[in-house]
């Protein structure tokens, strides 16, 4: 039998590649990880709580995965033992975050968009993640926001005014998902993971939000990563799906000749 590799992790998101937004991993991803991890090391890292990613992975997900990061990584486990942790109400102090707060409630307040349900904020222990139209809604109106928000750039205007309105905090602000957005310190996206596995020389990162102001951003283009976008979560396509060739559902990074801008291409090659 082959030796597991060491010096080769494949670090996945969650939400729109190892599963659909929200939604419960598939029986078939599951054994795929755990195929995968007979291989190589294999982590995870998404900006939900642990709750959440136990919801769609499963109470044993701190046991799925080497590694395991829940939001972004400012909580992070391995095997299945906590590493370290952070928070943002140290970071920005109470009057701070209270002003933060009032004025994303005061806006969604005097919104206009089709429908609003419940749980506008989240509070997280490294982030804020905030939704126009409540966290709360179904998954039939997630799906319908998404569209509606692809149109009207809802999250993305609020976006541009928390970044003016509060441009001396020091935050980032990055979308995800179908209906919100994650507010956090600067340098606190996804990046921060890459810590933990620093020692690890080659890292391989699947993500679906990778374009500029998505939450893939930053860790897709780093250079510690070999990254690839997801263009349709890989669960929806596991009934042909290997370790070998789950790259061939994927577009990979690659360097351009000129400027610091990046090109893709789809790549059939193995990640290990």
């Amino acid at each position: 039998m082959a030796t597991r590799k060491s010096d080769v992790i494949a670090l996945f998101d969650v939400d729109g590649t190892l599963t659909m937004p929200r939604l419960k991993a598939k029986d078939d991803m599951i054994a795929f990880l755990k195929d995968l991890r007979s291989k190589i090391m294999v982590g995870m890292v998404g900006g939900s709580d642990l709750v959440k990613q136990k919801e769609q992975l499963g109470d044993d997900v701190l046991q799925m995965f080497d590694y395991a990061f829940s939001e972004n990584g400012l909580v992070a486990f391995k095997d299945g033992e906590p590493l370290a942790s952070q928070d943002i109400q140290s970071f920005l102090g109470e009057e701070n975050l209270k002003k933060l707060i009032n004025f994303i409630l005061h806006y969604i307040a005097d919104l206009d968009i089709p429908i609003k349900r419940g749980t506008f904020i989240e509070f997280r222990k490294g982030m804020l993640n905030v939704s126009p139209i409540g966290r709360n809604c179904s998954h039939q109106e997630r799906c319908e926001f998404e569209v509606y928000d692809k149109e009207h750039k809802v999250r993305e205007k609020f976006v541009a005014i928390l970044e003016e309105k509060f441009k001396d905090l020091g935050l980032k602000y990055s979308i995800g998902g179908q209906i919100s957005f994650d507010v956090f310190p600067i340098g606190w996206d996804k990046t921060y993971c890459l810590k933990f596995v620093d020692h690890v020389p080659t890292i391989h990162f699947f993500g679906d939000k990778t374009y500029e102001g998505g939450n893939d951003f930053e860790i897709f283009t780093s250079d510690r990563t070999v990254s690839y976008t997801v263009y349709q979560s890989l669960s929806t396509v596991l009934t042909s799906l290997t370790p070998r060739s789950v790259t061939q559902w994927c577009l990979r990074k690659t360097q351009c000749s000129s400027a610091n801008r990046f090109s893709f291409e789809v790549t059939k090659s193995p990640i290990y």
